[in-house]
Parts: C-alpha cells; structure tokens; sequence
C-alpha cells in the first residue's frame, strides 16, 4: 500500500505534553472533522479540517460526561470509538496490564515488573454521548450520556462463563489475554473487535446492543441476543488479532494486527456479518498497510468520503511528526468493493 498523500494532525500543547499525539488509538470521521482518542488519558478529541489539515483542537474529558469507576484522573484506555446517528461512543481496552520492563531497569526491578500484573477500572467502560452538531453534552432532550462500567456490569465481567474467552481474563492483554480494540456501529448493530485472544490464529468479535438503564438514564446494560449478554463471531484472520473496526456501506472494515509486542504484519480486511453467530474462514483481503520498526504502529482507520481511508499511528517515527507539534496520518484509497 502506497499512501495517496498524507495529512497533518495539529494539537494544541496540554496534549502534546500528556503525548496524545504519538499514542493515538482510535479514529472517526465527523463529517469535516475528526474524532480521536488516546491510550494515556481519559479524553476524546475533536479536530476540524482546517487549510489542509485537521486542527482546532477541543478536548472533552469523559468524567465530566458520566462517572469513570476510577475517578476523572486515572487513564481510560480508549482503543475504539464510533459515531451514529447523533452519538459518539467510547470503549475502553477491558484489558489487564502487565507492567513495562523498560532499559536501565536493574535485574531485580525488571523481574518484579514483569511480575506484577494491575487491573484499572477506567479501562473497562463503555461510554455513549449525545451529539448536538459536533459537540457532546450530558443531555439533549430525552437523550443522556451513559456508561457501562462497574464489577459484575462491565463487558468483561459479563464473559466470566464464556467457554471460549471466561480463561483469558486473567491474562494481561499484550499476553494474548482480553483485548478490546475497536467498535463500530451498523445498522441497528454494534460490533467489538478484539486484539486479544486470538484462538488457533482466529479473532474473534462480539456483537451487543447497549440500551440505557429504564431504571438509571445515566447508565447503559446490555440487551440480550439469543438468551445472551452478546453474540460472538469468529474471523480467520491468520493469527492477527483486531485493531480497529470501521464501517463501510453493509460491510465492517477490520484494521488487523498481531496481538502481542510486534511491529507486524499489518492487514486491511472487509467482512459482511451475517444474522447468525459467523464462523468466517476467509473475510475478504483488501490491502497490506506499513508499519516501521519499534513504531508507525496503524491503530485507527476512519472512512473519509466512501472512497478513502484515514489511518492513524501510535508509536509515530520522527519522520512523522511536524514542527508544529503536529502528527502526520496516511490517506489511502480504498478499492471497490
């Protein structure tokens, strides 16, 4: 895949600090606008196509919206975001955390790193908002933020009997354990990708139908499909796990990428869900996409105008970043379907 021209994501410098740019995980087109969010905080953003290039940033901090388990200040992990008819919706990665071994760490500091293993309650959340135009508010007429969070309430405390998913919970996600990474809305369908577990080289993605709590508007609960909290689908994606989901006509596009600590490969692949539980050997390939060494990790895919397609990275090499404290993304065409 050769980029059809690449353009630039100016932020403003309280996100530059807190590193947003160079950790971007999610993406969604708003018409002449973007909606991002990165892996270090508990924000979503909004930038507006601007002279060539998405500026005029606005940060919403999710706290102000609904209630985060963990209080406004710890990280949320956000690794998926989707927008639909007048909502935009956040997911957290619902991930265990392995602490990081980083160089110069003495022995004894990186064995008992590489030992400790933390669950943080931001990271296990669903969020919706209302949208008025661009903008999201906690309420706009019978419509209200919500969220799905809590012990026993949250996604993955839902799958605590699930006989595929129930033993990987336990597991830190970069170790092929629980791994949200990617939603999208279509239709009246919501579908969650999963980075991790992949099983016998198969990803797997959930499909669930969020509907506010009648008896607390400001939470979410999960409806049932076929008796269940969620339907699962498993994709052949030849050992890559799920990094981004992203609507396309009747069709998701799925960013794919391995599921532990590596550079790649990295795939682009279409897929038409069925009304029943999928087991689907071969979703249809659509191109390769680049990725550097130790960066240029594609994380977030955002249909433009229906014919092009937006990728973001985490872990951006030097040649992508601007002077203006800007991060550059690649525009690709997307071939017929």
């Amino acid at each position: 895949m050769h980029a059809e021209r690449q353009i630039e994501l100016r932020f403003h410098v309280t996100s530059r600090e807190a590193r947003t740019h160079t950790n971007l995980s999610a993406v969604r087109s708003d018409g002449l606008g973007l909606w991002l969010a990165g892996d270090e905080t508990a924000t979503v953003e909004h930038l507006t196509l601007r002279e060539g290039r998405y500026d005029e940033q606005l940060t919403y901090a999710l706290a102000d919206f609904v209630d985060l388990p963990a209080g406004p200040e710890d990280e949320a992990d956000i690794e998926g975001l989707a927008r639909t008819d007048g909502w935009l919706w956040a997911i957290g990665s619902h991930s265990l955390k392995r602490k990081r071994v980083r160089r110069g760490h003495p022995a004894g500091k990186a064995r008992r790193r590489l030992g400790s293993v933390v669950r943080e309650e931001n990271r296990y959340i669903l969020v919706r908002l209302p949208l008025v135009g661009s903008v999201p508010v906690r309420a706009d007429g019978g419509r209200t933020a919500a969220i799905l969070s809590g012990r026993g309430r949250n996604l993955a405390d839902l799958m605590i009997d699930d006989p595929h998913l129930a033993p990987f919970l336990k597991i830190p996600s970069k170790d092929n354990g629980l791994d949200v990474e990617g939603i999208a809305v279509l239709g009246d369908r919501m579908f969650v990708g999963l980075r991790g577990p992949v099983l016998r080289g198969w990803a797997v993605l959930l499909e669930i139908r969020p509907e506010t709590d009648p008896r607390r508007p400001d939470r979410l609960l999960l409806a049932p499909i076929d008796g269940e909290p969620y339907r699962t689908h498993f994709l052949n994606l030849g050992g890559l796990g799920v990094r981004d989901l992203c609507p396309h006509g009747d069709d998701l596009l799925i960013l794919a990428g391995p599921t532990m600590d590596l550079d790649g490969p990295v795939r682009l692949l279409r897929w038409r869900p069925g009304s029943t539980p999928s087991v689907e050997h071969d979703p249809e390939f659509v191109m390769s996409l680049p990725h550097g060494e130790g960066d240029d990790h594609a994380e977030g895919i955002a249909v433009l105008d229906g014919e092009r397609l937006l990728v973001v990275y985490d872990s951006p090499s030097d040649t992508r970043l601007t002077p203006e404290g800007g991060v550059l993304a690649d525009i690709v065409s997307l071939p017929l379907a």
